[in-house]
């Protein structure tokens, strides 16, 4: 079999594909942030007070780089992490005002670009591809 018919090949590429895309447009719309930053703090937006290791799994992230990423989002003023009362040894996760800024302007931007990373494909084509990817996965799909 030639690599160009291995799902695990062509993901691969899809994946750099997407990367790319991400980051030539959110760099251009002036924001920086990687996909997964972006990933972490829309699912911090969602479930404030997350801890690392429940973030990790939402995102789907390694649990063992995940704190180099809220580090890194610390760093840049966009995340708070707060003692856990319930558990000394965890942090609780909390967007600051200036991430929750951030995600309302880049959120457009990065809805927009999902299109581009499947420009390749007809609407009807990104509709079935997103179908069989969650079914691939298996997730349910949010259009059912």
């Amino acid at each position: 079999m030639h690599r160009i018919e291995m799902a695990g090949h062509l993901i691969r590429r899809l994946h750099q594909q997407s990367t790319q895309v991400f980051q030539a447009q959110t760099q251009a719309a002036g924001f920086d942030l990687t996909s997964v930053q972006f990933a972490a703090l829309d699912a911090i937006d969602q479930q404030p007070g997350i801890d690392q290791a429940t973030l990790a799994a939402t995102i789907v992230f390694d649990r063992a780089t995940i704190g180099g990423v809220i580090d890194r989002l610390e760093h840049k003023g966009l995340v708070r992490r707060v003692v856990s009362e319930q558990d000394r040894r965890a942090r609780r996760l909390h967007l600051t005002h200036a991430a929750k800024q951030l995600l309302a302007a880049s959120r457009p931007v990065v809805e927009a670009l999902q299109t581009d990373i499947l420009a390749q494909l007809s609407a009807a084509e990104r509709a079935a591809f997103l179908a069989l990817a969650h079914k691939a996965l298996g997730l349910v799909s949010s259009r059912a």
